[in-house]
């Protein structure tokens, strides 16, 4: 599969694509679980930047890696845990980028909130992804052929996928979806502003995407740094339902910066219409 192969131009295409980054994400939430459901202790590194670093987060890297190198030889892997180890590849107009274990705090809490994201980037958008959490045994699957076909599923026990598609905010107003572990909550009260709001819900990791494109929720709002492997999958996935991610001055979110860095104010995903 060749770099131009690799950005679809069909239904087709993009259906076979999504199929091969289910079992790719499905490997890789194998490996991670072998970690999470060991007896043993989890044993717990710390990046540059203090976050946590695991040796299921290393596996996953391998797993996604490998396979992605020998789906599409020619397509450039920008991953969260190759860059830390100095692998930072020149990208073209399509590559990928992964983040092998998102959330990895609710990985060491064990509280089944943690995904595996991979997303395939076209003239810096996301053009296909896949967001897995292993310990819930979910899949969200989303992208965009060239055509215009687009397709959103959810794939729950490994069973037949069901479409998915974000919804437009209900009369009784928006439910919002914020981080667990980030977040200001009076810069997020100044952000919401006169709008209504039925609820707010905390989610862990890139599952407060999925949450919008299935329709679930409406507003997720995240302020302050994130990398482009943090929001690529959740974000395909989110664009075929019908949603959108904007930075916070609401232009549509892009990747492939030299630094692989989203706007430091932050960014915002929306549901249908919002």
């Amino acid at each position: 599969m060749t770099d131009s192969a690799a950005c679809v131009a069909t239904r087709d295409d993009l259906d076979a694509l999504l199929g091969r980054l289910h079992g790719i994400a499905a490997d890789a939430g194998a490996a991670i679980l072998a970690y999470y459901h060991a007896a043993t202790e989890m044993e717990i590194q710390h990046k540059a930047d203090d976050s946590p670093l695991t040796k299921a987060d290393l596996a996953a890297d391998r797993c996604i890696t490998e396979a992605l190198e020998a789906f599409t030889p020619d397509v450039p892997v920008v991953s969260e845990e190759g860059v830390d180890a100095g692998r930072v590849p020149s990208v073209g107009r399509c590559f990928w980028l992964v983040d092998p274990l998102d959330g990895t705090k609710e990985f060491i809490s064990r509280n089944g909130e943690f995904t595996v994201n991979i997303a395939l980037i076209k003239d810096g958008r996301p053009a296909a992804g896949v967001v897995h959490a292993p310990a819930l045994d979910a899949f969200w699957l989303g992208g965009g052929a060239d055509d215009g076909a687009r397709i959103a599923t959810y794939v729950k026990d490994a069973n037949t996928a069901q479409p998915i598609a974000a919804r437009a905010v209900p009369d009784d107003g928006a439910i919002v979806v914020a981080s667990r572990r980030h977040g200001d909550p009076e810069e997020m009260k100044r952000f919401l502003g006169g709008r209504d709001i039925a609820d707010t819900r905390n989610a862990g990791s890139s599952i407060k995407f999925c949450l919008l494109a299935a329709g679930e929720a409406d507003i997720y709002p995240r302020f302050g740094r994130t990398m482009e492997w943090d929001t690529a999958a959740g974000h395909a996935v989110l664009d075929a339902a019908g949603g959108r991610v904007t930075d916070t001055a609401d232009s549509p979110l892009t990747y492939g910066k030299p630094d692989f860095a989203n706007p430091e104010a932050g960014f915002v995903a929306w549901g249908k219409g919002v």
